[in-house]
C-alpha cells in the first residue's frame, strides 16, 4: 500500500513563500511521476506542477509558471512543491499524487495517478 504525506503548508501573507514536501512510503521509482494538485472551495480540482521522478521536464499550469518548482529527492523518497510570489488565488487544499508511467502529456491530469496523499492547506492573505 502506497502512502504520501503532505507537508508544509499554512498560511502566509501575498508575496511570501512556502515549501510542500510529499513523502512516500515506497521507494522511488524511475517509471514514476509525481504531480501537485489543488483544490479551493467552488473551483474545480488543478493540476498545479508534475514531473517524471526519471527525469524530463516539468509540467506547470499556466497560472504558476515562473512561481511554483517541482523537485525530487530520489535518495529520500520525496517531492517538493517551492512555492513563491504567493497569491490569494492560490490558497487551496493541495495534494500530491503518485503514478507510474504516465506520459509526459498527462502528467496534470488527475486521472492518470493511482496514489493520492491527504492534503495540506495554504492559505495566502492578501
Amino acid at each position: 500500500q502506497v502512502q504520501l504525506v503532505e507537508s508544509g503548508g499554512g498560511s502566509v501573507q501575498a508575496g511570501g513563500s512556502l515549501r510542500l514536501s510529499c513523502a512516500a512510503s515506497v521507494n522511488s521509482s524511475r517509471t514514476n511521476s509525481m504531480g501537485w494538485f489543488r483544490l479551493a472551495p467552488g473551483k474545480e480540482r488543478e493540476g498545479v506542477a508534475a514531473t517524471g521522478i526519471g527525469g524530463g521536464t516539468a509540467a506547470y499550469a499556466d497560472s504558476v509558471k515562473g512561481r511554483f518548482t517541482i523537485s525530487h529527492d530520489y535518495a529520500k523518497n520525496t517531492g517538493y512543491l517551492q512555492m513563491n510570489s504567493l497569491k490569494p488565488e492560490d490558497t487551496a487544499m493541495y495534494y500530491c499524487a503518485l503514478g507510474e508511467y504516465i506520459a509526459s502529456w498527462a502528467r496534470l491530469r488527475a486521472d492518470s495517478y493511482d496514489h493520492w496523499g491527504q492534503g495540506t492547506q495554504v492559505t495566502v492573505s492578501s
